[in-house]
């Protein structure tokens, strides 16, 4: 008989291990214990060779689905002669962690409970070791019942023997609850409140119908539900929560309903369908009302996660609701019911509260499927808080962020933990979102940073909370951490040919950047080339008034006569408030000069007289990629010197548009042009460094005709190609690179 300790490190807490690693021992006739530390689980096998070889094995391949064993390490140990395999109580035994499951989708069984147990009988917070809430509700590490908001709700004897049967499902599922033991939900409807779940259910159901608006707390935070068919009913909805033009996210009864009104592919169908049921941006196939996605050819469509979910839907004959943040405007999901009822009771009928505490906000999370690949749109529920892999040292450092779609990430050891997605740090309600969530993982996570790291901008809130830290801080420019965002996740640390694309950043030069090719390594970065600086009339202004930046784009190429020129944008242009902006433009006030491929894209819009105004931020770029005809495989004339010069691209529009072209040949020329840009200048940039290895960075590449495109044309030319899967290529990502940046300059001494 042999003996052996077993480390195991990754996503194996709150996922149930334990209990897997308990069922596969016994399996396997191996004696000893498992037991949770904050590091690792440790198991202590003894049996005969081949049963614990079996044993092992059958730990990689039979993990459960929401596990990720990241490592394992296996110590010959003393012999003890244990007579049985028990679960020893979890130790908090050192600063380091092991990994944090993300809340996970309500599972099969679960549901299948809800018709069968007694003591669940339709009810609504479900859940066994292998689904349910996870990061939401915990509190500390190691994960245990004491160490999360389900610590107030004392288990029942049922939910109790359970919890403690090693061949339970329950076993250790630390929300474990009943009807008898657990939260409860109840419902606010004209200062009346009902509490029976099932006379809740339809009421809600009731009201749905009857067009109204429900505020419902969901799993990490508030939504607003109404009927997705109902065009008076969305209308008033987005209306009332002040959101003029942004796409509102549809739950779909089930995939059938969701394939009767999107186009999606297997690979689509699997990433909907995971369980971490994210977002899914799809095509259109069939309009609900209009005001869900308002002209674009898209829907933000998902399927039912939580127990409420599937009960709502068995009563609900209708085929989806829109499920959209229960918030204002551009402000944090809610989570308080106090509070919820205080700020939202303006746009509810009713609202729907439960008794347990939302520790860790978190939103639903967004994805795409490009060239057959799930990439992360906005990354919350469901994925955070799983790390980032890294070959590097990046313990103690915190990387802020940028401004838009603001994430912030600690390093702990070889691992970048990225919070969930916080919003737009531009008002008072996201910034104290984001200072309380970096206290929140400084706790959970054992982290005390030692340097920040923050984005060159001076205005940036995460930049004035990096440099009042008190703590050593390094900016970095918001470029190059794009496309060290993009060699961190690919672990690359070396020269890459870097393509950054998005609407802004500050430059080195002092000018706004965006349409950037660099070479680079984590350290530093050479600007290659860039598109041609333009003024931006009235700076961040303009990106809400796209018609400023058409107007500065025609206004460089043809002067004082694009007045004259027979197009429905000129014809619309308030000639007054136009001449206003060319003065300054010749005067240089408030007209910050800007190299951006998004303001390129806005300037291209608004020509084409689709966006002048932009209602939520890249508007214009959306609306421009949803008219591209994709047999259009022409393009534009364009010339690469040491700037890349849109001179003939912008004429050329021009002369479309006077000549009555269809506007969607137009957009495909266009797009198809700066898709011809990039592999033109990387491919120059290879002639002249024989570097091959290409990184995409930056907001531009969720543009899916784009990446697509570019990524085939790179693949097929023989590139290797560093793209964003896991970590958004947005703005969301922009944490990951400055902590790879900090570390790197760290460990070279540069800081």
């Amino acid at each position: 008989m042999e003996s052996y300790k077993i480390y195991i490190k990754g996503l194996i807490q709150g996922v149930g291990f334990r209990p897997f690693i308990y069922r596969k021992a016994h399996n396997c006739y191996i004696n000893g214990w498992v037991k949770n530390t904050t590091e690792s689980v440790i198991i202590h096998a003894e049996g005969t060779i081949k049963n614990i070889d079996t044993f092992i094995k059958s730990i990689k391949i039979e993990a459960p689905k929401a596990a990720n064993i990241s490592e394992i390490e296996i110590k010959k140990e003393k012999f003890i002669d244990y007579k049985d395999f028990k679960i020893l109580q979890s130790e908090d035994i050192s600063d380091s962690i092991t990994e944090i499951s993300p809340d996970i989708a309500v599972c099969n069984n679960c549901l299948e409970d809800l018709k069968k147990q007694k003591n669940r009988i339709n009810y609504p917070f479900i859940n066994c070791t292998n689904c349910g809430p996870r990061f939401s509700i915990i509190k500390d590490m190691p994960y245990d019942r004491d160490k999360t908001t389900m610590d107030v709700f004392d288990m029942c004897k049922k939910c109790k023997n359970e919890y403690l049967n090693i061949h339970d499902r329950r076993f250790h599922a630390q929300p474990v609850a009943c009807l008898n033991c657990g939260p409860k939900y109840e419902l606010l409807i004209n200062k009346k409140i009902i509490k029976d779940f099932n006379k809740i259910v339809l009421e809600i159901v009731g009201l749905i119908l009857q067009g109204k608006i429900i505020a419902i707390k969901g799993l990490g935070g508030f939504h607003f539900a109404c009927d997705a068919i109902n065009d008076i009913a969305v209308k008033r909805l987005r209306n009332l929560k002040l959101r003029e033009g942004k796409p509102f996210a549809v739950m779909f009864k089930d995939i059938y309903a969701l394939k009767e009104y999107c186009i999606i592919n297997e690979n689509e169908e699997t990433v909907i369908n995971s369980w971490r049921k994210p977002i899914l941006i799809a095509q259109a196939k069939k309009w609900l009302a209009y005001d869900v996605s308002i002209g674009f050819n898209t829907i933000g469509a998902m399927l039912p996660y939580l127990p409420f979910h599937y009960l709502l839907f068995e009563h609900l004959q209708i085929p989806a609701i829109v499920l959209t943040s229960g918030n204002i405007s551009d402000e944090p999901i809610l989570i308080d019911n106090e509070l919820a009822k205080q700020k939202l009771n303006t746009i509810y009928d009713a609202i729907l509260t439960y008794n347990r505490e939302i520790y860790n906000r978190v939103d639903d999370s967004v994805c795409h499927v490009i060239n057959n690949s799930e990439r992360i749109m906005r990354r919350s529920r469901g994925y955070t808080p799983v790390p980032v892999k890294m070959d590097m040292n990046v313990n103690g450092i915190l990387a802020v962020g940028a401004e838009l779609v603001n994430c912030f990430c600690f390093g702990k050891e070889n691992q970048a933990i990225l919070s969930q997605h916080i919003g737009d740090l531009k008002n008072y309600e996201t910034y104290e979102f984001f200072s309380q969530t970096i206290g929140q993982f400084k706790k959970l996570f054992r982290i005390e940073p030692e340097i920040i790291v923050c984005d060159m901008h001076p205005d940036y809130l995460s930049t004035g909370y990096a440099k009042e830290s008190g703590l050593p801080f390094i900016e970095v420019q918001h470029h190059h951490a794009h496309i060290a965002s993009c060699m961190a996740e690919n672990r690359i640390d070396e020269k890459v040919i870097g393509v950054s694309f998005d609407g802004t950043g500050l430059g080195t030069d002092g000018h706004i950047w965006g349409g950037e090719f660099f070479i680079c390594d984590l350290n530093n970065f050479k600007r290659y080339t860039h598109f041609e600086y333009i003024p931006l009339p009235g700076g961040d202004a303009a990106t809400k008034e796209p018609w400023r930046i058409g107007l500065s784009y025609l206004y460089k190429v043809f002067g004082n006569e694009l007045f004259k020129l027979n197009i429905p944008f000129v014809r619309d242009l308030d000639e007054e408030k136009s001449k206003i902006i060319i003065q300054a433009i010749d005067h240089n006030i408030n007209c910050p000069l800007c190299s951006s491929a998004g303001r390129l894209f806005d300037a291209v819009a608004a020509i084409l007289n689709i966006c002048s105004i932009s209602k939520f931020h890249a508007e214009a770029p959306m609306r421009l990629e949803s008219l591209i005809n994709p047999k259009n495989y022409s393009e534009y004339i364009y010339n690469i010197n040491n700037t890349i010069n849109y001179y003939f691209v912008i004429k050329g529009i021009v002369q479309d548009i006077m000549q009555g072209n269809n506007i969607g040949d137009i957009a495909a020329k266009f797009h198809n042009t700066i898709i011809s840009i990039i592999f033109a200048t990387v491919k120059r940039m290879f002639e002249e460094t024989g570097i091959k290895k290409v990184a995409l960075s930056g907001g531009t590449f969720q543009n899916k005709y784009i990446s697509e495109r570019i990524e085939n044309k790179l693949l097929n030319n023989g590139y290797e190609l560093l793209i964003q899967k896991s970590v958004p290529v947005n703005d969301g990502g922009i944490a990951l690179g400055q902590l790879a940046i900090a570390a790197k300059r760290r460990e070279m001494r540069c800081v």
